[in-house]
């Protein structure tokens, strides 16, 4: 597997101040750029890639929404390198209106997990009063906690702190809750 995707924590930020579609770059603990995305605007099926650096020379993940504009999307997660399907990540849609939730499947379409927003109450102060409040997501794989997605509290950058230093056992492939974090930043940083 390939080390940049064996950090225990990333930082996913937005980048500010593109007219169309939208750039994230991922750092590692010591501010390096380990990855760096590309959503493409004006697209009726999202399709995400993650390269290795903003040259975009190499392509490391795909990530394809299945249908136009769903509530409920389901988007495949594909290794560009090795050729193969991860898994997939899909919203929630109904359940997501108070409390956004994500599904973790694995390469069979098989739920493995779960991301859920940190709290129902605080859920509901983000969307009626607020967006002020950063928002907090716990990955569950098995029933286990094996991640954290953290948002910085800044109303003008999305920003998002991903920890995987419970995912000791590696539980969760990288590659997958990597596209987790980068779903989190760009489709529920929409919401607020």
């Amino acid at each position: 597997m390939d080390k940049r995707y064996a950090y225990d924590s990333y930082l996913i930020r937005r980048k500010i101040m593109k007219l169309v579609g939208a750039d994230f770059h991922f750092f590692d603990q010591n501010e390096q750029l380990v990855f760096f995305a590309n959503l493409k605007a004006f697209k009726l099926k999202e399709d995400i890639r993650i390269y290795g650096d903003e040259d975009k020379r190499e392509e490391l993940l795909t990530i394809k929404a299945r249908q136009i504009i769903d509530f409920s999307a389901t988007y495949d997660v594909f290794d560009a390198v090795e050729n193969e399907k991860v898994g997939a990540l899909r919203r929630k849609g109904m359940k997501s209106v108070l409390k956004d939730e994500w599904l973790i499947l694995d390469a069979q379409d098989r739920e493995i997990g779960i991301i859920k927003e940190d709290s129902t109450a605080l859920a509901i102060v983000r969307r009626f009063l607020t967006n002020l409040i950063p928002q907090t997501f716990e990955c569950y794989v098995n029933g286990i906690s094996v991640c954290t997605y953290k948002q910085n509290m800044n109303p003008f950058v999305s920003k998002i702190n991903i920890d995987f230093s419970k995912n000791r056992d590696n539980i969760l492939d990288r590659r997958l809750g990597i596209a987790a974090g980068l779903l989190l930043c760009a489709i529920e940083g929409k919401q607020s």
